[in-house]
Parts: C-alpha cells; structure tokens; sequence
C-alpha cells in the first residue's frame, strides 16, 4: 500500500514492474538518434495508409500498446484497466485507438505530460492491491495536433525558433506486481499547476519548465534525496529552451544543481544538428517513446539503475488561447528502478 511522504509523494512499497514496454514512432522520428531502439519505425506518418492523421495516430497508440502487452507475455483479457490519453479533443487518438480491445478504460489528460500521469495512475493502481495488471499508454502526432493548436500543414505557416516539433509516436507499458531484475516503480509525484503567464503557444518549454521545476524540487525535498542519487533526471519535453529556463529556475530558486544528471526526451528524440525541429521534439509520444525504448533499455542493461522520470505538459486549448489566457504547466512524476 503505498504511503505519503512530505507534501506531495508517494512511495510504492511493493514496487510494481514494468513488465512489458513498446514504443513506435513516424519517419522523421526513425531518422533521429535513438532509432535503433524503437519496436517499430513507420515509413509513412499516415500509419499504412489511414484516412486521416488522426485515425493515424490511433493505429500507431493501437500498435504500441498491442506489442507491450505481448513483450509482457500476456494477452488484452489479463489487462484489468488500461491507462492513457492524448492531445486530441476528448482524447480521441486513444478511444479509437483501444475502443475494439474490450478492456476497461480510463481516460486521462495531461497534455505531453500524459505518460508519467498515466503510469503513475497505474502503477499505484497495481500497489494497492486494486488492478493485478495495468497498461499506461499515449500517443501524439505532428499533422493532429498541427491542425488542432495552430494551422493545418498545408497552410504552411512558419514556426518560430522557439517552436518545437510534435513527436510521430506512441509509447505504452503494461504494469504489474513486481519482479526481479524488472524497472520496477518505487515512487510517485502528482504536480501542482504553475503558471508565470507564459502566453506564447510557440514556446511549450518557458511555459512547462516552471512546472518541471516545482515538481523536481518538491520531490527532492519529500524524499530527502539530491540530484546526485539518481543516474537521470529525465524531462520530457522542454527541448533547449525549457530545459535552459529549469535549469535556471532550479538554481535560481531552490540552489539546486541537477546538470550533470539531467537529460530531456525534447533533445534525445532527434538530431538537434541535423533535422529541422527547431527547439526539440514535445507532445504525449515524445517522452512515451524514449522512455518506453531507449530508457527501458539502458536500465534492463544495467547502465541505469534509478531514473526519475518527469513528464510535462501545458495545458493549453484552442479556445483558451484565443482568449487571450496564459499557458498552465504540469510535471508528474515517477522514480523507476531496478535495484532490488
């Protein structure tokens, strides 16, 4: 049963374990750094020929939870709820992503903080005794959520150099009670909104940084922990200018120093150098896809031991922002381990 400490943690005492992972992405996604750790790379970005970018981004949130459920060993009718979301009104990329599964379901939004909330969820689902076995999934897509937040590609509309690019990817884990030698959840952080009145819908990393900042800080403090415990910190997705601003506001506000340890899905996710993404990568699938590929990885390997795992997101709308309204962050977060 999991238990409260300081003002916003929770430890898992009996350390669920990410006993299956999947993580399946677009072609300019295929073309960046970590592409040889992905399950699968479509070659197309309407996922073998779909009708619309968002019946896409539902067959490749469909395809990323199939593959993790079946890495796990197991089948849909062993999933007691499945966990997930996107940035799509009413969570639409989901529904009609797992709507033919037959498994319960609970819709969740956090923006492209979507996968740390969901696994969080489902994680402390497994621990209390709940659920026996759980999927945290999400998916983004750049052309959705182009035509959502601001013009449809074929406007053909500049993005600023502030601007980030929408991740082509789906990322999904199947949790379940632990077991050795498995990435395993031993604690879990649910963020407070922020909001500095960031008010640039080109600039997602100033308006979640602030966020991220509070989330990591508080965690630091409720664990009695420093920077220097853990392997990586890793955020997802501030890109450079995000990832800049927490490391600024860290220091700045709580004289903490998480440079050596931290690292950012927005900046692994593609080769800044040589393709066009501006500040980084961002959306639901950004963060899913690296965690659930070349993290999962790295820790089976041994590389990493103790991840924190910080997703981010501002919660923006269409219609907020043509009100005029500021852009509110969000970071949750999850400590992922394999130490026994």
């Amino acid at each position: 049963m999991a238990e409260k400490i300081g003002k916003q943690t929770y430890l898992l005492k009996s350390k669920p374990s990410i006993c299956g992972y999947s993580a399946v992405v677009g072609k300019t996604e295929g073309e960046g750094p970590i592409a040889e750790d992905f399950d699968y790379i479509f070659s197309d970005d309407t996922i073998n020929g779909s009708a619309s970018f968002e019946k896409a981004e539902s067959a490749l949130q469909r395809e990323a939870v199939t593959r993790a459920i079946a890495k796990a060993n197991a089948c849909t009718d062993d999933v007691d709820i499945i966990m997930g979301g996107d940035l799509l009104n009413q969570c639409i990329g989901t529904t009609f992503g797992i709507k033919e599964m037959n498994i319960p379901f609970l819709g969740l939004y956090g923006a492209c903080s979507t996968m740390a909330l969901s696994l969080g969820i489902a994680s402390t689902f497994v621990d209390s005794g709940a659920c026996s076995n759980t999927v945290a999934t999400t998916s983004s897509h750049f052309a959705s959520a182009e035509r959502q937040f601001r013009m449809p590609l074929e406007y053909g509309g500049q993005r600023t150099p502030t601007a980030q690019r929408t991740a082509t990817a789906a990322g999904a884990c199947y949790v379940s009670s632990h077991k050795k030698n498995t990435p395993s959840i031993s604690a879990v952080i649910f963020g407070k909104i922020t909001d500095l009145n960031i008010k640039d819908p080109n600039n997602m990393g100033a308006a979640m940084a602030p966020a991220a900042a509070d989330t990591i800080a508080q965690f630091l403090k409720d664990t009695g922990t420093r920077p220097s415990d853990y392997d990586l910190i890793l955020t997802g997705d501030l890109g450079k200018v995000g990832k800049d601003l927490l490391i600024e506001l860290l220091m700045k506000d709580e004289n903490i120093d998480i440079s050596a340890v931290h690292n950012d899905c927005g900046l692994m996710i593609y080769d800044m150098e040589n393709q066009d993404v501006h500040a980084g990568g961002s959306g639901c699938g950004c963060s899913a896809a690296v965690l659930n590929s070349n993290i999962m990885k790295r820790m089976l390997s041994g590389e990493l031991k103790k991840v924190f795992f910080v997703g981010t997101g501002a919660l923006l709308s269409l219609t907020s922002n043509l009100q005029g309204e500021s852009i509110p962050g969000i970071a949750h977060g999850v400590l992922i381990t394999t130490e026994e």
